[in-house]
């Protein structure tokens, strides 16, 4: 556990917080979920569950009729045939990623792996390429993680860039974790393309991770999914059984109403987040001396800062994306993600889950605190 860095992002998130409930109005680009409630008929879905009395336990794996319907979701939105014994619903996505024994950095070195970075540059929307993943790898390469569309930078891969990246894999025999849980937030006619689809081979060389989280705003029922090899599944399964046991069966009924119900209220949701996208990257351009990287996807903004790194606010020197995003909410009360955190020092990320007046606020009090830096 001594190996594990606190969260960047919990500790600006709780700064805050902190000011908010001291009274300090404070816009928040941090968030991480929808600002949008959870869908009316699936709320209605947990409310029949409860007075049906489905409170008790469901198998570890989670209940059949829903594992049934992520299975129809894999065949009807990413070509994938699954038997449902073959999709583990856990608590939430990053549950599912946790219980495939290797995740992001941190669970990485919790299991006791080494995290190998492969970095994304900008001029390529932040995208590594087949050649960067060849370099990565040594014979002690077990798994790619595979993020697409992506947290934080809203990069989409395309077909061609996906199979490309699938044959390294298949050619060295890597397993990919490839987590797609911002697979409906995508922009201006982008689709996503699941890596497991590229082959039969590729298909049994994935896991394949999703939810009902970011799609259908319901962060806070803690419904992940995965779909597995037959063989991988069953370990799953098993270390599930003794780890958490099942998914909270109430949630799994909302979660069979959400996956088993037309997407008309998704469609909207991601309206609305297409035009904060434009607003907040045509009031990004707008300020001297900042830059964004378009994201195709999910709901989240890379702002470019390092042109003003050497820079002072009130004597204090902004050297990097931590006392850039400090001195910010200090000054003007705006929250921001350290882009450090994801390998991107010379970045903020900017969440636009948030309303348009307040895309609008804060970005004119960030544009205020660039004009004040000497």
């Amino acid at each position: 556990m001594t190996t594990i860095s606190p969260s960047l992002t919990l500790a600006i998130t709780a700064k805050s917080k902190a000011m908010k409930a001291a009274g300090e109005p404070v816009v928040s680009f941090g968030a991480g979920e929808p600002d949008f409630n959870t869908p009316q008929h699936i709320i209605d879905a947990a409310k029949r569950a409860l007075d049906a009395g489905y409170t008790k336990y469901t198998p570890s794996s989670g209940l059949l009729s829903l594992r049934k319907a992520v299975a129809e979701k894999f065949r009807r939105d990413n070509g994938l045939d699954y038997e449902p014994s073959q999709i583990i619903v856990s608590n939430g996505a990053k549950h599912s990623i946790f219980n495939a024994w290797l995740t992001y950095p941190e669970v990485v070195k919790v299991c006791g792996g080494v995290p190998v970075y492969i970095e994304g540059k900008k001029e390529d929307k932040f995208k590594f390429t087949p050649a960067d993943l060849e370099r990565a790898i040594t014979p002690r390469t077990r798994m790619l993680i595979f993020n697409s569309p992506s947290n934080p930078t809203g990069a989409v891969y395309t077909e061609s860039e996906v199979r490309a990246i699938a044959a390294v894999c298949e050619k060295h025999e890597i397993f990919v974790l490839s987590d797609e849980i911002y697979e409906k937030l995508c922009y201006n006619g982008v689709k996503p393309f699941s890596i497991a689809a590229c082959s039969d081979k590729m298909k049994d060389l994935t896991i394949t991770v999703n939810g009902v989280s970011k799609t259908y705003a319901m962060t806070g029922w803690r419904i992940g999914y995965l779909a597995a090899p037959a063989d991988v599944a069953r370990a799953i399964d098993s270390f599930q059984s003794h780890a958490t046991s099942n998914a909270c069966s109430i949630a799994q009924y909302a979660a069979l109403e959400a996956l088993s119900s037309p997407e008309s209220e998704v469609q909207a949701m991601v309206d609305v987040f297409a035009r904060r996208r434009e607003k907040m990257l045509g009031l990004i351009a707008k300020i001297d001396g900042l830059s964004a990287v378009e994201p195709d996807g999910a709901f989240y903004v890379m702002l470019v800062v390092g042109g003003l790194y050497g820079k002072s606010y009130k004597g204090r020197k902004i050297d990097g994306s931590i006392a850039f995003s400090d001195a910010l909410l200090e000054a003007e009360k705006v929250a921001t993600v350290p882009g450090v955190s994801f390998g991107a020092d010379d970045c903020l990320r900017l969440s636009y889950s948030m309303s348009e007046a307040d895309i609008e606020e804060g970005l004119a009090r960030i544009a205020r605190f660039v004009s004040a830096l000497g």
